[in-house]
């Protein structure tokens, strides 16, 4: 039995990461598509549905963002791309809703890293153990302009810590920009 590998594909918005990433496993039908985003709005309901076009139609979809590794057990796939990490990101920051990022300690924002990063560690664990090879996509957020807002800068260090971590227990990580790949580890 092989090694399962981890690939971590980031890239700014609309540079063909998920496409990339999607392609990885164009020649595999059995493949569990991990969907992080929830329908908020209009504009989120077409882009959710623009990525279930694109894909093969024999994956299988998991829809959540929490307690992923406990979604791999009892399944036999042996392929799973998740799309995309920074949604999955946001959904755990909100998901107490009586946060006020205005005000919040560096602190509590520490301590919502750290369970981000738990949840990504579980998922990665777990796709190990079941010998899975396991596909992130992640957006690139550090290489714009500094956001205005504290949320925004919250955001954007909380992404880009949490990208750091996946890279490092990532076996192969692909940076992609204007639909072209570049293998940087």
């Amino acid at each position: 039995m092989g090694q399962s590998k981890i690939i971590l594909v980031t890239g700014g918005s609309r540079s063909g990461k998920s496409t990339f990433a999607e392609n990885l496993y164009k020649d595999f039908d059995d493949v569990i598509y991990i969907a992080t985003a929830k329908i908020t709005d209009e504009e989120m309901e077409h882009r959710i549905a623009r990525h279930r076009k694109s894909r093969n139609k024999n994956w299988v979809t998991y829809e959540g963002f929490k307690d992923l590794d406990k979604a791999l057990d009892g399944i036999s796939h042996k392929k799973i791309l998740l799309d995309c990490v920074t949604i999955m990101v946001t959904n755990l920051m909100f998901e107490d809703e009586n946060i006020d990022f205005d005000n919040i300690t560096q602190e509590y924002m520490d301590d919502i890293l750290e369970k981000v990063k738990k949840e990504f560690k579980k998922l990665i664990d777990k796709a190990r153990e079941k010998n899975c090879d396991l596909v992130l996509v992640t957006n690139e957020v550090g290489m714009g302009i500094v956001p205005e807002s504290k949320l925004g800068r919250i955001f954007r260090d909380i992404a880009g810590w949490v990208n750091q971590y996946i890279a490092s227990l990532s076996d192969e990580v692909y940076l992609v920009c204007c639909g072209i790949d570049l293998k940087i580890k």
